[in-house]
Protein backbone atom coordinates (compact mmCIF):
# COMPACT_ATOMS: atom_id res chain seq x y z
CA UNK A 1 0.00 0.00 0.00
CA UNK A 2 1.50 3.29 -1.07
CA UNK A 3 -1.00 5.93 0.06
CA UNK A 4 -3.11 6.28 3.19
CA UNK A 5 -5.35 9.27 3.90
CA UNK A 6 -6.63 9.70 7.45
CA UNK A 7 -9.26 12.20 8.57
CA UNK A 8 -9.83 12.76 12.30
CA UNK A 9 -12.80 14.82 13.48
CA UNK A 10 -13.84 14.04 17.07
CA UNK A 11 -17.22 15.75 16.58
CA UNK A 12 -18.25 13.90 13.41
CA UNK A 13 -20.62 10.93 13.17
CA UNK A 14 -17.58 8.92 12.11
CA UNK A 15 -14.64 10.49 13.97
CA UNK A 16 -12.11 8.46 11.97
CA UNK A 17 -12.03 7.89 8.22
CA UNK A 18 -9.23 6.05 6.44
CA UNK A 19 -8.65 5.58 2.72
CA UNK A 20 -5.90 3.25 1.54
CA UNK A 21 -4.50 2.53 -1.92
CA UNK A 22 -2.45 -0.62 -2.36
CA UNK A 23 0.33 -0.55 -4.98
CA UNK A 24 2.00 -3.84 -5.88
CA UNK A 25 3.30 -5.94 -8.77
CA UNK A 26 0.27 -7.12 -10.72
CA UNK A 27 1.50 -10.72 -10.84
CA UNK A 28 1.65 -11.06 -7.04
CA UNK A 29 -1.34 -13.27 -6.07
CA UNK A 30 -3.87 -12.15 -3.47
CA UNK A 31 -7.43 -12.61 -2.26
CA UNK A 32 -10.00 -9.87 -1.57
CA UNK A 33 -11.03 -8.99 2.00
CA UNK A 34 -12.66 -11.68 4.10
CA UNK A 35 -12.14 -13.26 7.50
CA UNK A 36 -8.97 -15.04 6.42
CA UNK A 37 -7.84 -14.96 10.09
CA UNK A 38 -10.12 -15.54 13.11
CA UNK A 39 -11.80 -12.28 14.05
CA UNK A 40 -9.86 -10.19 11.51
CA UNK A 41 -10.85 -9.00 8.05
CA UNK A 42 -8.52 -8.00 5.25
CA UNK A 43 -7.19 -8.86 1.84
CA UNK A 44 -4.77 -11.78 1.92
CA UNK A 45 -1.38 -11.74 0.20
CA UNK A 46 -0.90 -15.30 -1.06
CA UNK A 47 2.84 -14.94 -1.48
CA UNK A 48 3.73 -14.12 2.15
CA UNK A 49 0.41 -14.84 3.86
CA UNK A 50 -0.19 -11.44 5.47
CA UNK A 51 -2.15 -8.34 4.54
CA UNK A 52 -1.77 -4.66 3.74
CA UNK A 53 -4.80 -3.56 5.79
CA UNK A 54 -6.61 -5.36 8.60
CA UNK A 55 -9.86 -4.57 10.40
CA UNK A 56 -10.92 -5.94 13.79
CA UNK A 57 -14.71 -5.42 13.74
CA UNK A 58 -15.22 -6.34 17.39
CA UNK A 59 -12.66 -3.80 18.56
CA UNK A 60 -13.66 -1.17 15.98
CA UNK A 61 -10.07 -0.84 14.86
CA UNK A 62 -8.07 -0.81 11.61
CA UNK A 63 -4.36 -1.03 10.79
CA UNK A 64 -2.71 -0.19 7.47
CA UNK A 65 0.84 -0.89 6.30
CA UNK A 66 3.05 0.99 3.86
CA UNK A 67 6.55 0.03 2.79
CA UNK A 68 9.19 2.52 3.93
CA UNK A 69 12.71 3.52 2.92
CA UNK A 70 15.91 2.58 4.69
CA UNK A 71 18.06 -0.38 5.69
CA UNK A 72 16.69 -3.80 4.78
CA UNK A 73 16.46 -6.63 7.30
CA UNK A 74 19.04 -9.45 7.05
CA UNK A 75 17.78 -12.04 4.58
CA UNK A 76 18.30 -14.92 6.99
CA UNK A 77 16.20 -13.28 9.72
CA UNK A 78 13.60 -11.35 7.72
CA UNK A 79 9.91 -11.65 8.58
CA UNK A 80 7.04 -10.50 6.40
CA UNK A 81 5.76 -6.99 7.11
CA UNK A 82 2.30 -8.29 6.18
CA UNK A 83 1.86 -9.75 9.65
CA UNK A 84 2.14 -6.31 11.28
CA UNK A 85 -1.37 -5.00 10.41
CA UNK A 86 -2.89 -8.20 11.77
CA UNK A 87 -1.03 -7.91 15.07
CA UNK A 88 -1.73 -4.19 15.36
CA UNK A 89 -5.44 -4.41 14.52
CA UNK A 90 -5.86 -7.10 17.17
CA UNK A 91 -3.81 -5.33 19.86
CA UNK A 92 -4.33 -1.66 19.05
CA UNK A 93 -0.62 -0.95 18.80
CA UNK A 94 2.61 -2.18 17.33
CA UNK A 95 3.34 -5.19 19.56
CA UNK A 96 6.63 -5.82 21.28
CA UNK A 97 8.87 -7.30 18.60
CA UNK A 98 12.34 -6.96 17.14
CA UNK A 99 11.93 -4.40 14.32
CA UNK A 100 15.32 -5.39 12.90
CA UNK A 101 13.64 -8.47 11.45
CA UNK A 102 11.44 -6.33 9.22
CA UNK A 103 12.21 -4.20 6.20
CA UNK A 104 11.36 -0.49 6.65
CA UNK A 105 7.68 0.27 7.14
CA UNK A 106 5.03 2.76 8.20
CA UNK A 107 2.12 1.37 10.23
CA UNK A 108 -1.09 3.31 10.88
CA UNK A 109 -3.38 2.09 13.68
CA UNK A 110 -6.79 3.76 13.87
CA UNK A 111 -9.88 3.65 16.07
CA UNK A 112 -12.69 6.12 16.80
CA UNK A 113 -10.46 7.95 19.30
CA UNK A 114 -7.77 8.74 16.72
CA UNK A 115 -4.76 7.32 14.89
CA UNK A 116 -1.15 6.47 15.69
CA UNK A 117 1.75 6.05 13.29
CA UNK A 118 4.81 3.84 13.81
CA UNK A 119 7.71 4.12 11.40
CA UNK A 120 10.85 2.02 11.08
CA UNK A 121 13.75 2.88 8.75
CA UNK A 122 15.93 -0.09 9.63
CA UNK A 123 17.77 1.90 12.30
CA UNK A 124 15.26 3.81 14.46
CA UNK A 125 11.67 3.03 15.46
CA UNK A 126 9.43 6.06 16.00
CA UNK A 127 5.83 6.66 17.05
CA UNK A 128 3.61 9.68 16.43
CA UNK A 129 0.04 10.58 17.37
CA UNK A 130 -1.90 12.09 14.47
CA UNK A 131 -3.81 15.19 15.64
CA UNK A 132 -7.33 16.12 14.49
CA UNK A 133 -7.32 17.06 10.83
CA UNK A 134 -6.55 15.40 7.52
CA UNK A 135 -3.25 13.59 7.00
CA UNK A 136 -1.57 11.59 4.26
CA UNK A 137 1.08 8.91 4.64
CA UNK A 138 3.11 7.72 1.65
CA UNK A 139 6.26 5.61 1.32
CA UNK A 140 8.39 8.50 2.55
CA UNK A 141 6.23 8.77 5.68
CA UNK A 142 3.79 11.28 7.14
CA UNK A 143 3.96 14.16 4.69
CA UNK A 144 3.18 17.46 6.41
CA UNK A 145 4.56 19.88 3.81
CA UNK A 146 3.89 20.51 0.13
CA UNK A 147 6.98 18.79 -1.29
CA UNK A 148 5.09 15.67 -2.33
CA UNK A 149 2.91 16.50 -5.35
CA UNK A 150 0.36 13.80 -4.59
CA UNK A 151 -0.11 15.03 -1.04
CA UNK A 152 -0.17 18.69 -2.05
CA UNK A 153 -2.97 17.98 -4.53
CA UNK A 154 -5.11 15.48 -2.61
CA UNK A 155 -4.89 16.48 1.06
CA UNK A 156 -6.88 19.73 0.68
CA UNK A 157 -9.49 17.84 -1.32
CA UNK A 158 -9.85 15.10 1.31
CA UNK A 159 -10.05 17.79 3.99
CA UNK A 160 -13.06 19.38 2.27
CA UNK A 161 -14.81 16.14 1.28
CA UNK A 162 -18.15 15.33 2.92
CA UNK A 163 -17.99 12.46 5.41
CA UNK A 164 -20.31 9.44 5.39
CA UNK A 165 -22.99 9.46 8.08
CA UNK A 166 -23.40 7.02 10.93
CA UNK A 167 -26.45 4.77 11.07
CA UNK A 168 -27.23 6.36 14.42
CA UNK A 169 -26.31 9.89 13.41
CA UNK A 170 -28.66 12.85 13.37
CA UNK A 171 -27.61 14.24 9.97
CA UNK A 172 -30.43 15.04 7.58
CA UNK A 173 -31.48 11.91 5.73
CA UNK A 174 -29.99 9.56 8.33
CA UNK A 175 -28.68 6.15 7.43
CA UNK A 176 -25.20 5.25 6.22
CA UNK A 177 -25.08 7.87 3.55
CA UNK A 178 -22.62 7.42 0.67
CA UNK A 179 -18.86 7.72 0.37
CA UNK A 180 -19.38 10.26 -2.41
CA UNK A 181 -16.33 12.52 -2.68
CA UNK A 182 -14.18 10.13 -0.67
CA UNK A 183 -14.73 7.37 -3.22
CA UNK A 184 -14.00 9.74 -6.09
CA UNK A 185 -10.77 11.03 -4.51
CA UNK A 186 -9.51 7.64 -3.32
CA UNK A 187 -9.89 6.25 -6.85
CA UNK A 188 -7.73 8.99 -8.28
CA UNK A 189 -10.09 11.92 -8.99
CA UNK A 190 -9.75 11.27 -12.71
CA UNK A 191 -6.02 11.98 -12.92
CA UNK A 192 -4.03 9.97 -15.46
CA UNK A 193 -1.85 7.24 -13.97
CA UNK A 194 1.25 8.99 -15.29
CA UNK A 195 0.44 12.34 -13.68
CA UNK A 196 3.03 13.19 -10.98
CA UNK A 197 0.12 13.92 -8.61
CA UNK A 198 -1.59 10.57 -9.31
CA UNK A 199 -3.09 8.54 -6.48
CA UNK A 200 -3.71 5.57 -8.80
CA UNK A 201 -0.58 4.54 -10.68
CA UNK A 202 0.59 2.02 -13.27
CA UNK A 203 4.22 1.59 -14.33
CA UNK A 204 5.68 -0.85 -16.85
CA UNK A 205 9.23 -1.66 -15.74
CA UNK A 206 12.19 -2.45 -18.03
CA UNK A 207 12.09 -6.13 -17.04
CA UNK A 208 8.52 -6.41 -18.32
CA UNK A 209 6.82 -6.50 -14.93
CA UNK A 210 4.03 -4.06 -14.13
CA UNK A 211 3.70 -2.20 -10.82
CA UNK A 212 0.29 -0.66 -10.26
CA UNK A 213 -2.48 0.32 -7.88
CA UNK A 214 -4.46 -2.88 -7.39
CA UNK A 215 -7.17 -1.96 -4.89
CA UNK A 216 -8.66 0.79 -2.75
CA UNK A 217 -10.09 0.47 0.76
CA UNK A 218 -12.37 2.88 2.63
CA UNK A 219 -12.93 2.51 6.38
CA UNK A 220 -15.05 4.66 8.69
CA UNK A 221 -14.97 4.14 12.47
CA UNK A 222 -17.34 5.31 15.20
CA UNK A 223 -18.02 3.90 18.67
CA UNK A 224 -19.82 0.63 18.03
CA UNK A 225 -19.83 1.05 14.24
CA UNK A 226 -17.47 0.06 11.44
CA UNK A 227 -18.00 0.72 7.76
CA UNK A 228 -15.56 -1.06 5.44
CA UNK A 229 -15.75 -0.88 1.64
CA UNK A 230 -13.36 -2.25 -0.96
CA UNK A 231 -12.76 -2.24 -4.71
CA UNK A 232 -10.35 -4.06 -6.98
CA UNK A 233 -11.25 -1.57 -9.74
CA UNK A 234 -9.09 1.28 -8.43
CA UNK A 235 -10.17 3.89 -10.99
CA UNK A 236 -13.92 3.33 -10.60
CA UNK A 237 -15.59 5.13 -7.65
CA UNK A 238 -18.84 3.25 -8.34
CA UNK A 239 -17.24 -0.19 -7.93
CA UNK A 240 -16.88 -0.35 -4.13
CA UNK A 241 -18.50 -3.31 -2.42
CA UNK A 242 -19.54 -3.49 1.20
CA UNK A 243 -17.39 -5.66 3.47
CA UNK A 244 -18.96 -4.30 6.68
CA UNK A 245 -21.75 -4.07 7.68
CA UNK A 246 -22.75 -7.20 5.81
Amino acid sequence: MCTVAVSIDPDADFPLILAGVRDEFVDRPWLPPAEHWPGLLGGRDLQAGGTWLAVDPAAGRAAALLNGHGVLAPADARRSRGELPLLAAAQGRLPDLDPRRYDPFHLVVADPAGARLWHWDGVELGREELPPGTHMIVNSGWEQGEENERVAFFRPLFAKAARPRSAGGSAAGGGWGEWGEWAFLATGAGLATGDPRAMIVRHALPDGRVFASLSVTLVALAPGEVRYDFTAEPRDPASFRRVLPE
